[in-house]
């Protein structure tokens, strides 16, 4: 992902993000590329070992809201919350 738009997902400034980067940077979780687009972009991307850690940290992220959230909640709740998250994020009234 372009850093810019890394910034912009993560609600980050830029700075906060060059910051962040380095640090996953040395970690060797992320590496910086060029932009194939216009070759003055800098790209954040995904090692190998990066992908690793995302996947077991959602794997942990996914099994702690089972259990503390969706085990606790029963279906007609979790219908009733589907539908008021896809309200608010259409921006719906």
């Amino acid at each position: 992902m372009r850093m810019t738009d890394l910034a912009d997902a993560v609600l980050l400034s830029r700075s906060g993000v060059t910051r962040l980067v380095d640090r996953l940077e040395r970690g060797g979780l992320v590496s910086r590329e060029r932009s194939d687009e216009d070759g003055r972009g800098v790209m954040a991307v995904l090692t190998h070992r990066g992908l690793e850690r995302l996947q077991l940290a959602a794997n942990t992220h996914l099994s702690g809201i089972s259990r503390h959230f969706v085990s606790v909640v029963g279906n007609g709740e979790l219908d009733l919350l589907a539908r008021t998250c896809a309200r608010l994020a259409d921006g719906d009234e």
